[in-house]
Parts: C-alpha cells; sequence; structure tokens
C-alpha cells in the first residue's frame, strides 16, 4: 500500500550493506582478511609499548607491541586480541584500524601467515575459549589470564597439542641492561619479581619465526 514504508528487509540490508563496507576498507590496504592471519602492530607510544620494543625489538628497523588474529564471521572480518585494556575479545576491523599507530597516514600493520597447511579452525576455536579473560600483567603462564603473543602461542598448536611457536626465556631490560621503570612500577604493584627468564612469548621474536611468511602492510 502507497505511503507505507516495509522495514522487513531492513536488516538484511544493513547486514550487505556492512560488509561492503567491510570488504572496501580491507581493499583499500591492498589486503583481503584471511581467518587466521595474525597482525604485527607497531607502536611505541605508550610507556608499556616502549618498554615491550626496548626489551624485545633490539636492532630491528621495526619494533612490534602487539599482536592479534584475523578472524572472518558472515564474511566481515574481526580481530581476537589479549588487549590490556580489555583482556581477551573480539574487536571490530574499523576499531583495530583505528586504534593502530599511524605509519605515513595509514596503520601500522604487518600482515603474517602460517606458510604450511595448519589447522586453522583449531586455532580459532582455542582462541575463542579465552574469550573474558583478563590481561596477564605478570606474563606467566597457565595463570587463567593471557597476554596477546602468549594468546597467539596457546591457539596456534597442531592436532597433537605441540605448538607452532617457541617460547623463549623473556628479557626485560634494554639494549644497555637495564630495566626500564615501567616494569620496576609494575611488578612492585603485583608484589612479584620480574619474570626475566622464565619462558614466554613477544611479538618481536613471533614475527620472525620460520613459520611465517609475510603477506601484506597495511602501511
Amino acid at each position: 500500500m502507497r505511503g507505507n514504508t516495509d522495514f522487513r528487509f531492513l536488516p538484511i540490508l544493513l547486514f550487505i550493506l556492512s560488509c561492503l563496507l567491510g570488504t572496501t576498507a580491507c581493499l583499500s590496504y591492498g589486503y583481503r582478511p584471511k581467518t587466521g592471519d595474525l597482525l604485527f602492530v607497531a607502536d611505541t607510544r605508550s610507556d608499556f609499548s616502549r618498554a615491550i620494543v626496548q626489551a624485545t625489538a633490539q636492532g630491528d628497523s621495526l619494533k612490534f607491541s602487539h599482536v592479534g588474529i584475523v578472524c572472518l564471521e558472515n564474511g566481515s572480518p574481526y580481530v581476537l586480541e589479549a588487549s590490556s585494556e580489555h583482556g581477551v575479545v573480539k574487536t571490530g576491523w574499523p576499531d583495530f584500524l583505528e586504534q593502530a599507530p599511524s605509519v605515513e597516514g595509514k596503520p601500522g600493520i604487518v600482515v603474517m601467515r602460517v606458510r604450511k597447511p595448519f589447522p586453522v579452525k583449531d586455532a580459532i576455536r582455542r582462541a575463542k575459549s579465552h574469550l573474558g579473560e583478563a590481561y596477564d600483567w605478570t606474563f606467566l603462564p597457565d595463570n587463567g589470564k593471557m597476554y596477546c603473543s602468549e594468546l597467539v602461542y596457546e591457539a596456534y598448536r597442531f592436532k597433537d597439542g605441540s605448538p607452532i611457536f617457541s617460547a623463549r626465556p623473556m628479557n626485560f631490560r634494554d639494549a644497555e641492561g637495564n630495566l626500564p621503570a615501567f616494569w620496576k612500577t609494575l611488578f612492585e604493584k603485583e608484589g612479584l619479581p620480574v619474570p626475566e627468564g622464565v619462558p614466554g612469548t613477544n611479538p618481536n621474536d613471533m614475527r620472525k619465526e620460520a613459520c611465517l611468511v609475510e603477506v601484506g602492510r597495511l602501511f
């Protein structure tokens, strides 16, 4: 009947529009998201980020302080990540790009992909099983909390349970061997010793793993 608006198809139209906008945004950076890809974020803006790169990216031209996992749901991408602000969460694609530091006006993100056949669905399932867990400010294993590269490490395991990535003795000191004030304050607040030498992971070492290949940069 003329003059009446039929809203029955509005949700479907909005969904299609969001998918198209998401696809356009992805392709504008020359990268089409694929489930299981890893997004390595270059960032030295905060004291936390600077403390990470000072301890783990010595001598590297590109320095990374965060990593997240790409996942597609009904064709739309989002990111599974252990965020220092929110814990383990699902972050919308536009939000993740907007929060990344700018490199020449574009998101400072390098995209890596496992270079050989791997059960990606299992990795996503494992990562999702940690949703809602708090961020692990103590950087210790098996404590019901997660930091960013720990989430990736725990998710990316072969069918026999063995991890695809390596855990190495953690270092919290800068190139001169000094412990940044950020770490001193943090662990004093936690009432724990700095876990120097405890096996762990970080985005800079993880990005160099032989099992990964770079497939794109958003800058």
